[in-house]
């Protein structure tokens, strides 16, 4: 009976070997563009989530001092007598923290790799029709909003940047902080800023995820553009009104939940 052997390889050729990858699952798909891509639109919801409800929170500055400061106690809160004071909310500030880090990494990480999958800079000049403003200016507002972060805390809730700043007193300490021209225009800007990268961030969660059917376009794009309309036009009422005057000035080292003393001048 006459048997068969197999050819030898082609000269110069490899046999194929299955490269082993280790390490657990999570990493592992978080090594790829994909994986790097779902992180930054989870993420990315997480943040829009915070962004949202931050805002209405802070919309009972227009309800009154005793409404903002009772917020910000209830915050302080949070689990009532189950847990330790402040405990839950450190729980929120850790797992936020770990989410804008998880997200500027992730960013940072794919515009290296898109880099250097494209050395050479484009020849022509670039086609915008399928880009706009804000994906273009994508990577500045992100530097601008993260800056931001950082003076908001220092700003209202260190109290470094403000030299009014009273613990447990949000009302207070916001209001004083708007009074200052300077800190309002720094505001407004950096709302804008976001309001870009919400826009486009709102956008690109869908593609990311694979939600990309030019059927869902024209909803998506609405998703993004009321959104980040909504979100800038809240948060741009806060040194708006208090630069207008329309509400009550600030009475620094008051009670939290007391009235301004309208002998005081204030």
């Amino acid at each position: 009976m006459a048997t068969t052997t197999t050819p030898p390889p082609p000269t110069g050729t490899q046999p194929v070997r299955r490269v082993r990858r280790d390490g657990p699952l999570l990493l592992r798909f978080y090594s790829t563009a994909v994986g790097k891509k779902w992180v930054m639109a989870i993420t990315g919801v997480g943040i829009m989530l915070f962004v949202l409800a931050h805002m209405i929170g802070n919309l009972k500055l227009f309800i009154s001092k005793e409404e903002m400061n009772l917020y910000g106690e209830a915050l302080r809160d949070l689990g009532g007598h189950l847990v330790p004071r402040t405990t839950l909310l450190w729980l929120l500030r850790i797992g936020l923290i770990a989410m804008f880090a998880l997200h500027i990494v992730a960013a940072a990480q794919l515009t290296v790799a898109n880099r250097r999958a494209r050395p050479a800079q484009y020849q022509s000049k670039r086609d915008y029709v399928a880009t706009d403003y804000a994906a273009r200016t994508m990577r500045w507002t992100g530097v601008i909003v993260a800056l931001f972060v950082l003076f908001h805390l220092a700003d209202l809730t260190w109290g470094n940047a403000n030299p009014d700043f009273v613990r447990g007193d949000p009302y207070n300490n916001l209001v004083a902080s708007f009074e200052r021209v300077p800190v309002a225009i720094v505001y407004v800007v950096a709302n804008v800023a976001l309001a870009l990268h919400l826009y486009h961030g709102s956008w690109s969660i869908f593609q990311s995820m694979g939600i990309n059917n030019p059927r869902y376009n024209r909803a998506r794009r609405g998703f993004a553009i009321g959104f980040a309309g909504v979100v800038l036009a809240g948060n741009l009422t806060f040194p708006i009104a208090v630069q207008l005057g329309l509400v009550d000035e600030a009475c620094p080292g008051t009670d939290p939940v007391a009235e301004c003393n309208e002998e005081s001048g204030l």
